[in-house]
């Protein structure tokens, strides 16, 4: 995947190598995340972005974390991460609390359904990623595509803006 020629029509747009790599990166991103969503939405009653921020509150553990830290994570606006907490909240998996250093402050954490629905969500997830994220592709190539993985996560993390 060279430089390759200067694009100078749409035809040439539409088959240049790089344009049709990243496009079958989002294609099989956006295919995994609906069959694996669904998975988790009919088996346990929670889309994957609520799931992700279980996750999230999880790994956090101790006494939870701020909404913009929440918003941060997940590239939301504070807006719309308050939103999701809120039906999360609704739901019973997450609570806001006091936060111990701020006495102005909230925290989100997990109440003990959000940490069980984390853990069943959790175990079918991981079957799902085994079977249409790992299985299809060759053994030998699993590790270095996860860690090629993790590599552009954090490099297009890092580009991204810091909230306020």
């Amino acid at each position: 995947m060279g430089e390759g020629p200067e694009i100078s029509s749409a035809k040439e747009a539409a088959d240049n190598e790089l344009v049709l790599a990243f496009g079958r990166l989002q294609g099989a991103a956006s295919r995994l995340e609906y069959i694996l969503g669904r998975s988790l939405e009919r088996e346990c009653g929670i889309s994957h972005l609520m799931y992700e921020v279980l996750l999230i509150l999880g790994r956090a553990g101790g006494p939870g974390l701020s909404m913009r830290a929440i918003a941060q994570e997940q590239v939301l606006t504070t807006g719309g991460a308050t939103r999701l907490v809120d039906r999360m909240e609704a739901a019973g998996l997450v609570e806001r609390v006091e936060d111990p250093d701020d006495r102005r402050g909230r925290l989100v954490r997990l109440t003990p359904d959000g940490e069980e629905t984390t853990v069943r969500a959790s175990r079918l997830h991981v079957e799902n990623i085994r079977r249409y994220f790992l299985a299809p592709l060759p053994p030998e190539d699993r590790e270095r595509f996860a860690e090629d993985l993790r590599i552009l996560s954090h490099s297009a993390r890092d580009e991204l803006p810091r909230l306020p």
